[in-house]
């Protein structure tokens, strides 16, 4: 047997043919749907990139104990296990977050990888002087990245040199070198069409302009509401869909692959992604700040299983990311182990029986949510600051970093949890970044209210979508501290008391920040380590915001101004907050409305 995954970063399901899209140029997502299973509930586990990743190694859920991080010693890996047993394990990606602190343990775990450089700022050309950044659209967070970006563009000035292109060559000469060889698992991983949404003029002429967009190439949006112009939001969308074309092309250079070589016959291919993103749906860009919609969490899954070798049929059994390491070790006939809580998804494709009741979600320190596939049940925290929160790990690093030690020295080193195999952990302190008391509890069906636009408030429902999510916290090992911050039970029954929706108080007249009358203000101008440094003004900070101004802050966000940092990090900093730090420190003048601008 052989195994071939192509995985996508950040592919939207609502923009595919084989779910339904109109107007998205992608004939070999059909093609695929054509030749495989298509699985019509299958959602992410932990978000986004990087933990997404986690699961796909250990087969069982992250967030609940650990933000993005890399693998832990103790982790099971699917590719390490694969290895173990004599199948050849080989990655090819442009995913930058492997070779960085947060994500550098997993590629190792393949016998051989190939990692192409230039996505999404990724440190690759060195550059003193800044480029050209006129046609850079306005923009809240990552400058250093943005500035990057520009750089690396210069270097992909044809298709072929594209980090994508070159990622899906890389993986199709592993596949024809060893077309005579059995035994073996490439995974094939593009960054795209994550943003930035680059891609080449072919492409954007699928999606003639309707309307002018500013004069900018807005294909990189901040992870905010939608302050953006219906105009710059269309132009955004078709920058999406050029790109998710470019993908589709990729794609059917695999299937190609697949036909001249008769691969069909002993080779399971499964298509992927990790998450989606948010293009406007909601009143939102981006992913992680807002609950997990299902823009952002319900993924596209096709499995060809040449065992079985059903194809052109659809299954609505909920499935999950953490299924699909068991899946690949099922098909060499490697045993998973204990630790996994994912299944292989054989017998789902077979139309088996289901293989669980509920699914659950998340991102560390945001909502835990369940789904049974019809109803989503999205659980808040039950206190406005989101405490109490700790990450578990033996890796104290995370996205682009160490943990600083000012937060090292909080750590305390806890007995072994029921899946570190024995080996002790550090608990270190946690502030996430969003808070989702600022959206409170929600809870949808999506049979009758697909696009989750009108949250349900029903008693006997929410009570019996709550013992499903907490369930699957018990399964998982969740802290203790998690049912406090969350304000469910660790033991006993869920009872009526632990309920919130009825009772929440979610003001629909609440403060709005008023970005153009701040933009003169101290609060826009300066950034946070420059606002830390002076002793008045931190003075000032510390009194409006607490704590959370001593605290360790990732650098990025020193690097941000506090405008920015409210614009993108929603609850953490609320609106009126910071129009109080701008009046103290510019004078009256920056009050607010609590109406809204």
């Amino acid at each position: 047997m052989k195994a071939i995954m192509v995985m996508f970063d950040t592919l939207n399901r609502r923009f595919l043919p084989p779910y339904g899209a109109t107007g998205v140029h992608a004939p070999n997502f059909t093609r695929l749907a054509q030749r495989s299973v298509q699985f019509d509930n299958c959602y992410g586990g932990s978000m986004p990139c990087m933990p997404a990743r986690r699961e796909l190694h250990t087969g069982r859920y992250n967030f609940l104990h650990r933000g993005w991080g890399p693998l832990e010693p103790f982790d099971d890996s699917v590719p390490q296990m694969l290895g173990d047993a004599g199948i050849y394990t080989h990655l090819v990606t442009d995913h930058q977050h492997y070779w960085l602190d947060g994500g550098a343990t997993y590629h190792p775990r393949f016998r051989t990888f190939e990692l192409f450089r230039g996505q999404e700022g990724d440190e690759w050309k060195g550059r003193v002087a800044d480029p050209d950044l006129t046609n850079v659209s306005p923009y809240a967070s990552n400058r250093d990245l943005r500035r990057q970006d520009v750089i690396n563009r210069e270097y992909m000035a044809t298709e072929a040199e594209h980090p994508q292109t070159r990622t899906f060559d890389a993986g199709l000469e592993f596949i024809e070198t060893n077309l005579d060889s059995d035994d073996w698992f490439v995974q094939i991983e593009t960054f795209d069409p994550h943003e930035p949404f680059f891609s080449y003029e072919q492409y954007h002429q699928l999606y003639p302009e309707s309307g002018e967009a500013g004069g900018r190439d807005f294909d990189w949006p901040d992870y905010k509401e939608v302050t953006e112009t219906p105009e710059e939001l269309a132009h955004l969308r078709r920058r999406y869909s050029a790109l998710l074309s470019m993908c589709d092309q990729s794609l059917g250079r695999v299937l190609d692959a697949m036909d001249t070589h008769d691969l069909w016959e002993d080779t399971m291919l499964i298509v992927c992604t990790d998450h989606g993103l948010l293009l406007g749906e909601h009143d939102w860009l981006g992913k992680n700040v807002p609950p997990f919609y299902d823009e952002t969490i319900h993924l596209p899954l096709f499995v060809w299983d040449p065992r079985s070798r059903v194809a052109d049929a659809r299954r609505d059994h909920v499935v999950q990311m953490i299924d699909i390491g068991p899946t690949l070790l099922d098909l060499f006939d490697v045993p998973a182990t204990p630790d996994m809580q994912g299944e292989s998804l054989a017998s789902v494709i077979t139309d088996g029986p289901p293989m669980r009741e509920a699914a659950m979600f998340g991102i560390h320190g945001g909502h835990a949510n369940v789904t049974d596939g019809r109803y989503v049940y999205m659980r808040a925290c039950v206190t406005p600051d989101n405490q109490p929160l700790n990450e578990y790990t033996l890796m104290p690093t995370n996205m682009r970093g160490r943990f600083p030690t000012d937060l090292l020295q909080q750590a305390e080193l806890v007995p072994p949890l029921s899946f570190t195999k024995g080996v002790p952990v550090m608990r270190v302190p946690a502030l996430a970044p969003t808070n989702p008391a600022a959206f409170g509890s929600l809870l949808f069906d999506l049979e009758t209210d697909p696009r989750q636009e009108n949250p349900l408030t029903d008693q006997a429902l929410e009570l019996r979508m709550a013992r499903l999510l907490v369930d699957a916290m018990r399964a998982n090992d969740a802290p203790l501290e998690q049912y406090e911050r969350l304000g469910l039970p660790a033991t006993g029954e869920v009872a009526t008391d632990h309920l919130v929706l009825e009772a929440q108080d979610l003001p629909s007249d609440a403060p709005v920040l008023d970005r153009d009358a701040l933009q003169h203000s101290i609060v826009a101008t300066r950034t946070v380590r420059e606002l830390l440094a002076d002793p008045n003004t931190r003075a000032v900070l510390r009194a409006v915001l607490g704590e959370i101004v001593d605290g360790p802050l990732p650098p990025e966000a020193l690097e941000m101004t506090l405008l920015d940092i409210a614009t993108v990090t929603v609850g953490m900093i609320p609106p009126e907050a910071v129009h109080a730090i701008a009046e103290q420190l510019d004078g009256p003048a920056a009050s607010v409305d609590a109406d809204g601008p």
